[in-house]
């Protein structure tokens, strides 16, 4: 029997918040298709820049699947596994999601956009197709929360450059992490750094301005009526 899923109703936004952590051990339980299809069109549908949509993702399924992924990105020869890692090559999906920078520097060379210096790289205050493919990221934990799903969001430390050659990856997309998906098991364990506590409102929110506002400059006088 396999357990049941985080939830069996389809929830209000706050409840997918309020709902939302980090999975780290799975059952073997295989996620339909058209789950997973539903977490990524939720990625699909998020935010880009110019609409530039510059995020891409590899979906590996089952075993014959992910066992690449994991034996490429194993710690180096001698050391060992850690426990979390045992437990997560358990997940019977993981998502590679990608950004594509040039997508954004040809997207901002066009017409519409011409003028304002971002068809390179360099000009860009914050690399908004990182940002992007981060929104897209957490949409799919949303979506794998509101659909009864664990997820995992963790990053990739070695054997990049053996991955993409594995799966084909064309030149210029560059993994952020990876996405572990699939049904959680009962006995998943909840991260030790949780007991840090969430910070309050108070630290974090700021309300005009981050510490005691100062002065503004000074209004000027209203012009005298006509007469």
């Amino acid at each position: 029997m396999y357990p049941d899923p985080l939830h069996s109703l389809r929830l209000e936004f706050d409840d997918v918040i309020r709902r939302r952590r980090m999975v780290r051990t799975y059952t073997d339980r295989p996620v339909p298709r058209d789950l997973v299809d539903r977490v990524l069109d939720a990625g699909r549908r998020a935010p880009s820049a110019g609409f530039s949509q510059g995020s891409a993702f590899v979906v590996l399924e089952g075993q014959e699947q992910t066992a690449p992924f994991w034996a490429l990105t194993a710690p180096p020869a001698g050391q060992r596994s850690t426990d979390l890692r045992t437990r997560l090559v358990l997940a019977p999906v993981v998502i590679l999601p990608f950004t594509h920078r040039q997508a954004y520097l040809d997207r901002y060379a066009e017409p519409d956009k011409a003028g304002l210096g971002l068809e390179q790289a360099e000009h860009w205050p914050v690399p908004f197709w990182l940002v992007d493919t981060a929104f897209a990221t957490m949409a799919m934990l949303l979506a794998a929360t509101d659909a009864g799903l664990g997820a995992l969001f963790f990053g990739l430390s070695r054997g990049t450059s053996e991955l993409l050659d594995h799966l084909g990856v064309p030149a210029g997309y560059e993994p952020i992490g990876a996405v572990t998906l699939g049904w959680p098991a009962e006995h998943d364990v909840r991260s030790r750094s949780l007991a840090r506590g969430r910070r309050t409102r108070e630290e974090v929110v700021h309300y005009g301005g981050w510490s005691a506002a100062r002065p503004g400059p000074a209004a000027s006088a209203p012009p005298d009526p006509a007469p």
